[in-house]
């Protein structure tokens, strides 16, 4: 359903801080026009921690509002489980394809908790859902047994993995229901992911190089696996240099430099310091981005 290139969109901001809506707009055209099957607003990347809950759902509805080929999956997670669930239902009142939904962060449920929670959206809404499993930000796993369990549930189609686990991973796509999607949560991960079996990413990187990504999954899922590793070797410099300090920041300011709002995420992050410049100009000179 979601398999392919997905983009976790970047939310621009103007100067003065506020949601760039034109900038947004042309980001939607500019992703569609290079072959993303799949539109991630409000996830990490799009820093819905900042949001309030009005600009989240502003930016979902601008996606969806712009969006004329690519499948909009919309973040609406949350650490409380009502408000996920009041958040999701927004979604699909705006016409979401699907959710993308984070596990509860900071509270570290048990495993019955997290799946007590997906069950809880998944009663509620109409429209499908992707777990999004990354224990480096909620300080909790979904473990595969959990994960197995989850996708017995007619609404959950699939989950982004980005908890860089190998084997964890390999698991689930070893043992998962028809049907049922996998897709990396890790752009330096996603070739090698792909031909275990994974169904493509939802991917931080394709925001500024999304015709390069949508290639190289497109090859991979063809079984082309050559021209994808071609590919992805040309990246891997970029895949690495883009997490130099925490996501979004030095993402934001690729796109800033390329015209996608001001290039700054907002606080408590930070913009992207004098050697994380420096480590990104090179590369993005290379690439030719800049």
């Amino acid at each position: 359903m979601f398999a392919g290139t997905g983009t976790a969109l970047i939310t621009p901001f103007t100067k003065d801080g506020k949601i760039d809506e034109e900038s947004l707009r042309r980001l939607v055209n500019f992703q569609e026009d290079n072959g993303v099957n799949t539109l991630v607003p409000c996830g990490s990347t799009g820093e819905s921690a900042m949001l309030s809950h009005e600009e989240h759902l502003k930016v979902i509805s601008i996606v969806r509002d712009e969006a004329k080929k690519a499948k909009v999956l919309a973040g609406a997670g949350s650490n409380c489980t009502e408000e996920a669930v009041g958040l999701s239902r927004c979604a699909e009142d705006l016409g979401a394809d699907g959710i993308l939904s984070i596990s509860p962060y900071y509270v570290k449920p048990t495993q019955e908790g997290i799946y007590q929670h997906y069950k809880a959206i998944e009663a509620a809404i109409d429209i499908p859902i992707i777990v999004y499993n990354i224990p480096g930000r909620t300080g909790s796993n979904i473990t595969v047994d959990t994960m197995l369990r989850l996708a017995e549930l007619d609404g959950i189609v699939g989950v982004k993995e980005a908890s860089g686990n190998m084997s964890q991973i390999q698991n689930i796509i070893a043992r998962r229901p028809e049907g049922f999607e996998v897709l990396s949560g890790d752009d330096s991960i996603t070739l090698a992911l792909m031909s275990m079996g994974a169904d493509g990413v939802i991917s931080v990187t394709s925001n500024c190089c999304p015709g390069l990504v949508s290639e190289m999954v497109r090859n991979a899922q063809s079984d082309e696996f050559e021209i994808a590793k071609s590919i992805h070797n040309k990246l891997l410099p970029l895949f690495g240099a883009l997490f130099c300090e925490s996501n979004p920041i030095p993402i934001k300011y690729v796109m800033g430099i390329m015209g996608y709002g001001n290039g700054c995420p907002r606080l408590p992050l930070t913009p992207l310091s004098d050697g994380g410049r420096a480590i990104l100009d090179p590369i993005l000179k290379d690439l030719g981005i800049a």
